[in-house]
C-alpha cells in the first residue's frame, strides 16, 4: 500500500513543495519515497513494500520513459496481464504490479481498467502529450482527491497532502457540512473542504490543456437471475470467494486477518489456518466485546489470535488524532475501534484481510429486512390512512411500541431510507444550525442515485444506494484511513469484481427473507463455520458511546465542546445542550446525534483552529 500526490504547472520551489506534500502521507508508505519532476509536473510517492520488496520503487516508467506512474493499491491478476503484455513485446524490469499498469496503459489506454482485478488509485503522466491520467478502482477501496488552484491541478491520496500546497486556500464547505449532519459523513464527490473533490469509484480523469474530463467506466449494477437456485448460488459463492481469498493473499510479506463475532470476518478467517487474527473490544459486557467469541473460533480454526481491550480513556484520548487521520469528520465510533485493531495488527503483520463489503453486496444489514416487514401494512392499508395514522402517532410526545413502524410505513422507500445512517433530518438541521438556510433534505441528494435503479426491488435499491454512498463515505473511508494510519495494508476480498458478479445475480429471496439477511452467503459459510456463527444476526462494531455519555466525565468533555466558540460559530448551543442533557438524564437516546456534532467540532479544531 502506498500514498501518491502531485501537481501540474510552473511554480517556484517545486521540489521542496512536492517533498512536503509527500512527507505528510509518510504513514501510508514508511518504507521509501520517490519523486519525479519536470517543467510540467511534480509527482510524489510513499511506499509500503508488499510485492517485489527490492525492486518495486516508484515512480516507474515505460520503456522509453514517456510515461510516468505512481500507484496506490494492489493488482491481483498482474501476473496474467504481464504475460499478455510480454506477448505484445513489452519489456519489464521488475516483478511488480505497478509496472504492469504502466505498460498496460501504454497498450490499452483507459481500456486497461476493464482488465484489472484489484484495488487501486493511480496517476500516469504522459511527458510527450503533457496529459495526466487518474483512475480509481471499481468500489473506491483506495482514495483519490483532486483540486484546482491558480491553474495548477493537484491530486493526492489524502486531503492533508493537498492542503500543504502553498496557495491552496483552506475553507469549510457548508454544503458538505449540511450533508454530513444527515449522513454522518460527507457524501462524495464533495468534501468538507471547499473546491477539493473526491474522484468517485469506477471513474477515471484526464487533465489536459487546463481542462478536467471525468468519465465513469464501472457502475455496480445488479442483474438478478430469478431462476438461480440456492444450491447453485452456494456453489458459485463458495468457489468465487475462495478464489478471491487466494488472490488477496498474494504477498511477499505475511498476511493476517481481522476477526469479530460476525459472519463476514469469520468466513474470511476460515482460510487462515496457522496464521494470525486480531480482535478488539470494550470492557462493557458481551454486547461490546467480541473477544471471547473470536478467541473460541480461532481455537477451532487453529489460528493464532491476538486481542486488546480498549479502555474509555484510550478511546477518548485518541479522537483528535483519529479525526486528523480521516481528513474529514466521520461520526462512526467504530472507526476508532478499527484504528486500535489496526494498531494491534501492525506489530505482527504488514497486510490484513477484512470483511468490508459483504453486507452491501449480499444484503446483510438488518434494515434491509424493512421492506418485507412493511409489505403487508403498505399493501392492505391505503396510503391516505397510513399518512393519517402517522400524523396522529407523531402528535403523541412519548415513544411507544409501534410508533416508528407507523411512521415509516407511511413513507416510500425513497423518503425513509438515505442509507445506513440517518442522523438529522431537514427540520432537525434547521433547528440546530446558526444558518438554517444551508439545510437541505437528504432525500433530495439520494434521488439522483435512486433514479438510476428504479427497476430494482426495494431491497436491491437499498443495496445500490449503500454501495454508492454509505460504503464509500463511511465503511471504506475508515478502512483505508485507520489501517494506513498504522502503515498497515487492509484488503477486502468481498469487494472483488468477480465476487460482485456472483452477488449481483442473486435474486432478492436469496439475499433477504424471513429467515435471515445475507441468506445465500450464510448458507455457503455453513460449510466452513459453526452454525451459530454463520447464522448470527448482524451486529456491526458496537461501541459504548451511549453508556459513556451518561457518565459525568464524558458528559463534561462533550459539554465543553458544545459550549465552545467553534460550536457557537455553527450551531445553536441551547439546542445542542438540550440533546446532551436529555441523553445524560436518560430521557431519550441522543447518542448518535451528540456524537455527530461532537465529531465535527473535534475535526474542525484539528484542521481550522489547531
Amino acid at each position: 500500500m502506498c500514498g501518491i500526490c502531485g501537481f501540474t504547472g510552473e511554480i517556484d520551489n517545486k521540489d521542496k513543495i512536492i517533498k512536503e506534500m509527500t512527507n505528510l502521507i509518510t504513514h501510508r508508505g514508511p518504507d521509501s519515497s520517490g519523486f519525479f519532476t519536470d517543467e510540467n509536473i511534480a509527482m510524489g510517492f510513499r511506499r509500503l513494500s508488499i510485492i517485489d520488496l527490492n525492486q518495486g520503487n516508484q515512480p516507474i516508467f515505460n520503456e522509453d520513459k514517456t510515461l510516468v506512474l505512481t500507484f496506490n493499491g494492489e493488482i491481483y491478476n498482474y501476473k496474467e496481464l504481464k504475460e499478455e503484455l510480454i506477448n505484445e513485446n513489452h519489456t519489464f524490469n521488475t516483478d511488480t504490479d505497478s509496472e504492469v499498469l504502466i505498460h498496460g496503459f501504454e497498450q490499452w489506454k483507459e481500456n486497461l481498467l476493464y482488465k484489472l482485478r484489484g484495488m487501486f488509485s493511480f496517476a500516469i503522466f504522459n511527458t510527450v502529450e503533457n496529459t495526466l491520467f487518474l483512475a480509481r478502482d471499481f468500489f473506491g477501496i483506495k482514495p483519490l482527491h483532486y483540486a484546482m488552484c491558480n491553474n495548477n491541478f493537484l491530486y493526492a491520496s489524502e486531503i492533508k497532502s493537498l492542503l500543504e500546497f502553498p496557495s491552496l486556500e483552506k475553507r469549510l464547505n457548508l454544503k458538505a457540512l449540511d450533508n454530513y449532519l444527515s449522513f454522518q459523513y460527507a457524501p462524495a464527490p464533495e468534501t468538507l473542504f471547499q473546491n477539493i473533490y473526491c474522484l468517485l469509484p469506477g471513474h477515471y480523469l484526464y487533465y489536459k490543456n487546463g481542462k478536467i474530463e471525468i468519465q465513469r467506466y464501472f457502475d455496480p449494477k445488479f442483474n438478478e437471475d430469478p431462476n438461480l437456485s440456492l444450491n447453485d448460488a452456494i456453489t458459485q459463492i463458495e468457489n468465487t470467494f475462495e478464489d478471491s481469498i487466494n488472490v488477496h493473499k498474494i504477498s511477499d510479506v505475511e498476511v493476517g486477518c481481522f476477526l469479530s463475532s460476525g459472519i463476514d470476518s469469520s468466513y474470511v478467517s476460515t482460510f487462515f489456518e496457522g496464521k494470525k487474527a486480531f480482535t478488539v473490544g470494550f470492557d462493557n459486557g458481551e454486547k461490546y466485546n467480541e473477544i471471547s467469541f473470536a478467541d473460541n473460533l480461532s481455537k477451532k480454526l487453529n489460528i493464532e489470535h491476538h486481542s486488546k481491550i480498549i479502555s474509555p480513556e484510550e478511546f477518548w484520548d485518541i479522537i483528535p488524532h483519529i479525526q486528523y487521520m480521516l481528513d474529514q469528520p466521520l461520526a462512526d465510533p467504530a472507526c476508532i475501534a478499527l484504528y486500535f485493531v489496526s494498531n494491534l495488527a501492525k506489530d505482527y503483520v504488514k497486510v490484513v484481510l477484512s470483511g468490508e463489503g459483504a453486507d452491501e453486496l449480499f444484503g446483510g444489514y438488518n434494515i434491509y429486512h424493512e421492506p418485507l416487514s412493511l409489505s403487508k401494512y403498505q399493501s392492505f392499508v391505503p396510503r391516505s390512512l397510513r399518512l393519517l395514522f402517522s400524523k396522529l402517532a407523531n402528535l403523541i410526545p412519548l415513544n411507544f411500541k409501534g410508533k416508528s413502524f407507523i411512521s415509516r410505513g407511511a413513507k416510500s422507500l425513497e423518503e425513509r431510507f438515505i442509507g445506513n445512517a440517518f442522523i438529522f433530518n431537514y427540520d432537525d438541521k434547521r433547528a440546530i444550525l446558526k444558518d438554517p438556510s444551508i439545510a437541505t433534505r437528504p432525500q433530495d441528494f439520494c434521488k439522483v442515485i435512486y433514479n438510476k435503479c428504479q427497476d430494482y426491488e426495494d431491497i436491491t435499491k437499498m443495496q445500490y444506494l449503500d454501495i454508492n454512498l454509505w460504503m464509500l463515505g463511511d465503511i471504506l473511508l475508515k478502512a483505508d484511513r485507520m489501517s494506513m494510519a498504522n502503515s498497515l495494508e487492509l484488503r477486502v476480498p468481498f469487494l472483488d469484481i468477480e465476487v460482485f458478479k456472483v452477488a449481483s445475480r442473486l435474486p432478492v429471496k436469496l439475499k433477504v427473507n424471513n429467515e435471515n439477511t445475507k441468506y445465500a452467503l450464510r448458507k455457503a459459510a455453513l460449510k466452513r463455520l459453526p452454525k451459530a456463527t454463520a447464522e448470527k444476526k448482524k451486529l456491526g462494531f458496537p461501541v459504548p458511546i451511549r453508556v459513556w455519555l451518561k457518565q459525568e466525565k464524558y458528559y463534561n468533555i462533550v459539554k465543553e465542546a458544545f459550549t465552545s466558540k467553534v460550536a457557537n460559530q455553527f450551531f445553536n448551543i441551547d439546542v445542542l445542550m438540550a440533546y446532551l442533557n436529555s441523553h445524560y438524564t436518560g430521557k431519550e437516546d441522543n447518542s448518535r446525534k451528540i456524537w455527530n456534532i461532537y465529531t465535527f467540532i473535534v475535526w474542525y479544531n484539528m484542521y481550522f483552529d489547531k
